[in-house]
């Protein structure tokens, strides 16, 4: 199938019904995470919101309930940048089974000074990575319990131009807040490569994915009160942007389809359209640097033994 008759049948609109099925959003209370959590909560799946902030997430419960008539949402108070917490989180779910979890929630700092986790990591790096790759441990069986479990991490533009620096994987030496940040999503995605990798060889039924947003942008985001407010000045402001870029709500897409899409298979990348910025979703190559096995093994390596995890991650 080419991608444009992929594109063609897929409606970012009209999306398949996901009625019993269970989906768990990273970060499902604010940004592409809040539009990923609304648009899955429209199939009548049960969206779980994983959350630090209760108050945040009850706002974005309330927002989606007014947009989805009869929406089945839930919290579980997650905090990534603690390791020791996750298990217990996991066991908060009490479920039995999980069919799709998307790795999406996320810090991003715009400047120094270089901040740690409680554990002592460096927070983008702790947070957006390894606190991903120590709660898919606790998840592996909630995964593999469903009939096609799947794993979406949400990668970023910024990861294109990054390169990860094996010998300096915290920013000890040389820490510059946006290359951090890149740097973090890049461990994502290469770990997403990697993980189907491994799924594919242990016989799994669970596939990894990798989507990302393009460029989104706030100012053409469509307004969620109180979960986020775009103003008509604003909108106004960005609209030569958005002849390159897109709201938070049209960066969910990807994601979206990477959950959803029957089509969409484990080591896959899925992006927008036009130049990977914008537009509906489809299919892209894998970059060289993000699916190299060399740099993977060892972020991986390097990964199970800073979170004290089992290296298969509990897949089996």
């Amino acid at each position: 199938m080419s991608s444009a008759s992929q594109s063609r049948a897929w409606d970012v609109h009209r999306l398949p019904s996901a009625e019993g099925r269970i989906f768990l959003v990273t970060g499902g209370n604010a940004g592409i995470g809040y539009f990923v959590a609304e648009q899955l909560a429209a199939t009548g799946a049960v969206v779980v919101l994983g959350s630090r902030d209760a108050a945040k997430a009850d706002a974005a419960m309330a927002s989606i309930r007014s947009r989805v008539p009869g929406a089945h949402v839930r919290h579980l108070q997650l905090d990534l940048a603690d390791l020791s917490s996750l298990k217990t989180a996991v066991d908060m779910l009490d479920l039995d089974h999980l069919d799709a979890v998307v790795y999406n929630a996320g810090v991003a700092l715009d400047d120094p000074p270089r901040r740690e986790t409680g554990g002592g990591h460096e927070l983008m790096f702790g947070t957006n990575h390894l606190g991903h790759f120590a709660l898919t441990q606790w998840l592996a069986p909630l995964l593999s319990a469903a009939s096609a479990g799947r794993i979406v991490t949400v990668g970023s533009f910024a990861a294109r131009s990054e390169r990860l620096d094996l010998g300096d994987l915290q920013s000890v030496q040389d820490y510059r807040a946006k290359r951090t940040y890149g740097r973090s999503k890049l461990a994502q995605m290469c770990f997403g490569f990697e993980l189907d990798r491994r799924l594919r060889a242990a016989d799994s039924t669970v596939l990894s994915v990798v989507a990302h947003p393009g460029g989104a942008l706030d100012s053409l985001t469509p307004s969620r009160p109180p979960v986020g407010v775009t103003t008509p000045g604003e909108r106004l402001r960005a609209l030569p942007a958005g002849l390159l870029v897109q709201g938070k709500d049209a960066g969910a897409w990807p994601v979206v389809r990477a959950v959803l899409d029957s089509e969409v298979q484990g080591g896959q990348l899925w992006g927008p359209r036009v130049f990977g910025l914008r537009g509906i979703p489809r299919r892209e190559p894998v970059p060289s640097h993000m699916a190299d096995p060399a740099v993977a093994a060892r972020l991986w390596a390097v990964s199970a033994e800073l979170v004290g995890t089992d290296p298969q991650l509990g897949f089996r």
